[in-house]
């Protein structure tokens, strides 16, 4: 019964950390895809500077193709240690088992690979002004719609202020993304009337604060050292559940052999030969040394003298 209420406990357990595995997987995809998006961004404005090795260092442990697809993986891998775990099944819950160990080597393989501390400074900043005077030409195209999509996002204007725009290029006024309230013209009439309408915070110290980290990058640095952990725990309970249903089965497959219908007091007479079963033992290489002394008083009942003994003491 003990045992019983112990595997009960383990596959309690491992239903849980399996649910919390599809979890935690489908937040690190969503969280980087979002991250993904604005990375792109300031990667494309800070093309060719030190600012994008900065980024590339700090994102691409959040953002690289092996963390995707490790936590595709996870998911699957869950699926499969859920039903090995509700049939009980030795050969998936091994497979579960060394799944859940090669992935955790590559998670912990990429992290040390990938980490390294950016080195960026704000004097870096003015590196993206040489980016600005690309604005609006027709094959830089890509470039407008970055930055106009950068503004309107982060709500900045310029790299410092908005006046570099009128330094950096040959307009006269900002562009209309710089406008707290957007619509055709509103730069033009913000600038001859009111510069409060425009944004007066620059993208520098917006791009400088994004390569140091966000708080995107702390919740999928949370779920990873999360999966890591949750990943040996599953482990260490995976092992015990296949060691426990393994000398279950054993336990079962030798009670089968034992020839039932034996006497009440079978186990005094076994004890009078010298051949006792400890029931009060435990552990799968114990149970098995019990039943072979039970076997063995067995064969000492079918002894014909062995028998008299037992029938004068019972008359």
């Amino acid at each position: 019964m003990a045992q019983e209420d112990a595997v009960r406990c383990l596959r309690c357990l491992l239903y849980a950390l399996n649910l919390l595995f599809w979890l935690m997987s489908v937040c690190v995809l969503g969280v980087a895809a979002w991250i993904r998006d604005t990375l792109n961004t300031v990667l494309t404005l800070t093309a060719h500077t030190r600012l994008e090795e900065a980024a590339v260092l700090t994102y691409s442990p959040a953002v690289h193709p092996v963390i995707i697809c490790v936590c595709c993986l996870l998911i699957i891998v869950a699926m499969v240690g859920y039903c090995g775990t509700l049939r009980s099944n030795l050969l998936l819950l091994s497979w579960y088992f060394c799944s859940l160990l090669v992935i955790f080597c590559v998670e912990l393989a990429s992290a040390v690979w990938t980490y390294d501390e950016p080195s960026v400074q704000r004097a870096d900043m003015i590196s993206l002004k040489f980016r600005m005077p690309n604005y609006g030409l027709q094959r830089y195209q890509w470039l407008t719609q970055t930055w106009d999509s950068f503004q309107m996002q982060f709500k900045c204007c310029g790299v410092i202020y908005f006046t570099d725009w009128l330094e950096m290029t040959e307009m006269e006024w900002p562009p209309d993304s710089c406008c707290t309230n957007q619509y055709p013209g509103c730069a033009r009439h913000a600038h001859h009337h009111d510069l409060s309408d425009l944004h007066q915070e620059g993208c520098g110290p917006k791009i400088y604060s994004f390569i140091r980290g966000t708080k995107q990058l702390q919740v999928l640095r949370f779920l990873g050292v999360s999966i890591g952990v949750a990943q040996i725990l599953a482990m260490a309970l995976t092992l015990t559940l296949l060691w426990a249903l393994y000398c279950g089965r054993q336990f079962q497959e030798l009670d089968s052999e034992v020839t039932p219908g034996l006497p009440e007091d079978s186990t005094s007479i076994a004890a009078t030969n010298g051949t006792t079963t400890d029931a009060s033992k435990s552990g799968c290489g114990r149970m098995t040394k019990g039943r072979t002394e039970t076997s063995a008083a067995e064969a000492q009942l079918k002894d014909p003298q062995v028998e008299m003994e037992w029938l004068n003491a019972a008359g």
